[in-house]
């Protein structure tokens, strides 16, 4: 199945290969009837050292689709484990390959995984094919979570396939392609814990540290020190979830990846109206994942991660619990850290004072009394238009109003300073979910791609505050019926 496609600039390396059998199975992608490429990310491509023009072919078109694989791949499905909705179950990539490894010219190496390639051993079931809806989804959300600076998986590549799924309904069939600093995760730790043995673990821990941590390659405790890491990366990584409003939608211990990124996106939405108990997944029906729980979920999550780790922390099983514990402990104040930091810089608040959380909380607060939109309440204090607001006319906001403006005025930042940190912390456009759903209905069922490559533009620059983001930060006209995300699986 292999053939040379050495002029696109494919250049793996297979190094999650190395591992044990126990990670993965070989596989080939499934071919499809009539692959067509639907979208590219050039500017991705060309980081990627990859020729854009090349990817255009018809022989990449064929790669994206699965119906061959590049020169020195090595397709294999990755296999985890995961707690999903609280629930321990095995799992693995039940309709994803990972291609291999590329290495980039500035000697970078990024996963290239196909997504909707076909069964695999892991596929319980499934017939391992995705729709294009929640394939251009994916596209869509993560390059807007990379172009607001949250650190994130990237889309490569969508190609259709030419086949129909079948789901609720009949749907055109696609495969993503998906570029990640790794696709290991929490649960691909949990698998080795349940499933092998200590030295699996070990040589797991000892890959991921070499990928991703190599600075604490020589700590005395190195896999304490791999603990340590992750929970520090993942507390900055929600508090920016957090900073601009995104629910991610299903924080299963499988979706939390080592490295730090923002990993499957499949029911994720971006909050309209401020209110901590938000949830759009329709199979969230308890609210499990829903905005004000994203952290405290995130610090779960790390407690199955050490879990995991205990027999490589220490010897002694209570030691071993007890510097977990100490690790774990860290995460609420490493994350609250940053989401403060995060929520000064949306004020304009280039120092520290000790009302300023009372401001942050009171702000919040009338913000969910008002049923105020999160992020154009921001966007309209940044560009000095507190009148925008749901909360104009409101004496409490007016009071707290003058308690902000005296704030800045303590400041010895000039006026100017703030409003360029407020610029540079709250967005001017995020994915609004309508919008998101006017592309996707636009190409799926009408084959007009020129909706969504207009919001992709407009999303490729959320700190820009120009005139023609204007019509696309506007929120959703009002509706009885509450807006809800689905899998897409």
């Amino acid at each position: 199945m292999s053939e040379r496609n050495t002029k696109a600039g494919w250049n793996f390396d297979n190094s999650y290969a190395c591992l044990p059998d126990l990670f993965f199975s070989r596989q080939d992608p499934s071919p499809v009837r009539a692959p067509r490429l639907v979208v590219l990310n050039e500017a991705l491509a060309v980081s990627l050292g990859l020729n854009v023009e090349a990817l255009k072919s018809r022989e990449s078109v064929e790669i994206f689709a699965g119906n061959r694989v590049p020169e020195d791949s090595a397709p294999l499905a990755q296999a985890y484990a995961g707690h999903q909705f609280g629930h321990f179950t095995k799992l693995g990539d039940g309709r994803a390959l990972l291609l291999g490894e590329q290495i980039t010219p500035e000697d970078e190496r990024f996963d290239i995984q196909l997504k909707g390639s076909g069964r695999t051993p892991y596929s319980r079931g499934g017939d391992g094919r995705a729709a294009l809806g929640p394939m251009l989804r994916e596209y869509i959300i993560s390059e807007a979570m990379h172009a607001l600076g949250i650190p994130t998986t990237r889309s490569l590549a969508v190609a259709a396939t030419g086949e129909s799924i079948v789901r609720e309904t009949e749907l055109p069939g696609a495969v993503l392609t998906r570029v990640a600093a790794s696709h290991l995760r929490v649960g691909t730790f949990q698998y080795a814990a349940n499933w092998g043995t200590v030295e699996d673990v070990r040589t797991l821990a000892d890959y991921t540290v070499k990928r991703h941590y190599p600075e604490v390659e020589a700590d005395e405790n190195r896999y304490l020190a791999l603990l340590r890491e992750v929970i520090r990366r993942q507390a900055s990584l929600i508090a920016r979830w957090q900073l601009v409003g995104f629910i991610h939608g299903v924080m299963n211990t499988d979706n939390m990846a080592i490295s730090g990124e923002t990993i499957d996106y499949g029911p994720c939405a971006f909050m309209d109206v401020f209110d901590p108990s938000t949830v759009f997944s329709s199979i969230d029906v308890h609210g499990r994942y829903a905005y004000g729980n994203q952290p405290r979920i995130a610090a779960w999550n790390l407690a199955r991660f050490a879990e995991a780790l205990l027999p490589l922390l220490h010897d002694d099983e209570e030691q071993a619990i007890r510097l977990a514990e100490e690790a774990l402990s860290d995460f609420a104040r490493l994350y609250h850290g940053h989401w403060l930091a995060g929520m000064r810089a949306k004020l304009g608040l280039a120092n520290e004072e000790p009302e300023d959380e009372s401001l942050i909380a009171s702000l919040l607060g009338l913000m969910q009394k008002a049923r105020a939109d999160y992020t154009n309440t921001f966007r309209a204090l940044t560009v000095g238009k507190p009148e925008d607001t749901e909360l104009n006319g409101d004496p409490e906001f007016a009071e707290w109003h003058k308690r902000w403006q005296a704030r800045l005025g303590r400041q010895e930042e000039p006026q100017a300073s703030s409003q360029q940190l407020m610029r540079s912390s709250n967005p001017a456009v995020i994915p609004r979910n309508h919008r998101v759903e006017e592309a996707l209905e636009a190409a799926t069922i009408h084959e007009d791609y020129s909706v969504m490559h207009r919001l992709l533009d407009v999303l490729s620059k959320p700190y820009a505050y120009k005139p023609d983001q204007d019509e696309y930060a506007a929120p959703p006209a009002p509706s009885p019926i509450p807006y809800r995300t689905f899998c897409g699986t």
